[in-house]
């Protein structure tokens, strides 16, 4: 087991001073891992049953602390659109964007059953970031953070899409040894609810270090919950333990004269 500390420095990332265009931040392995199983996204049943067992949990930790309503929202690495669509039904202004051009393929498709208004982009974080900076009261991120060689890059482009007061919630996986075992070997090699390879422990991230990062680029924390899903009942929930997936809730701060 790698005990390697993802970087969350933003000193020591490579894009640090390198403009959005010229330093992609994304994996080409990791991409290729979800197109390949991306006609399954919204199959309850098939690789992504997990995440729409957890998807009324995450979708309640946005909409408890923040009335989505009229607000334009970003749902980044939203895959094929499960938390997108819940967060649009709640009458947000959605835009859901990933690089998984199968993930948005079958997100377009599937409005067309569900009558949502998500508007789909196929773009990073941090192009988005580039020109449309300010315009956002509510950003997600939700199971991405540890797919990407440079969250730093993730949260600094979140920060600077945030409109003032604007709301960060990501989710992501401890770097614990329980999170080791519950995350990767149960849930992929015992278990089979995940694909064989979907996470590598070295880039699970620390609720510390995220707070840090977060801080670092204007972002307080105002809560963190982990979950605790329970693949016999199928069932996820909130809870003050969080060794395994977690959830946190950040804030930019309102403007000041």
């Amino acid at each position: 087991m790698s005990s390697t500390i993802p970087d969350m420095n933003p000193a020591n990332t490579s894009s640090a001073d390198t403009p959005p265009a010229l330093a992609p931040n994304h994996d080409l392995e990791e991409l290729a891992r979800f197109d390949a199983v991306a006609a399954g996204w919204w199959d309850p049943e098939g690789d992504f049953r997990p995440l729409h067992e957890l998807n009324p949990v995450r979708c309640a930790f946005v909409t408890d602390r923040v009335d989505v309503a009229g607000l334009n929202v970003l749902d980044v690495g939203c895959g094929g659109g499960l938390l997108s669509e819940a967060l649009n039904e709640q009458g947000a202004a959605v835009t859901g964007i990933d690089l998984s051009e199968g993930a948005l393929k079958v997100a377009r498709l599937h409005q067309h059953e569900s009558g949502t208004t998500v508007d789909y982009q196929h773009s990073s974080v941090e192009e988005v970031a580039d020109q449309r900076a300010g315009e956002f009261g509510v950003i997600t991120c939700m199971e991405m953070l540890e797919h990407v060689p440079d969250p730093v890059s993730v949260i600094r482009a979140c920060s600077t899409l945030l409109a003032p007061g604007g709301w960060l919630f990501a989710s992501t996986l401890n770097r614990t040894p329980r999170s080791f075992f519950l995350g990767i070997v149960a849930a992929e090699y015992v278990l089979g609810l995940l694909p064989r390879g979907t996470h590598q422990y070295r880039r699970f991230i620390r609720p510390s270090e995220l707070t840090r990062c977060a801080r670092e680029h204007g972002l307080g924390l105002v809560d963190l919950c982990g979950i605790e899903y329970n693949p016999l009942r199928r069932a996820a929930r909130l809870t003050e333990n969080p060794s395994v997936n977690y959830l946190a809730a950040f804030r930019k701060p309102l403007a000041t004269s």
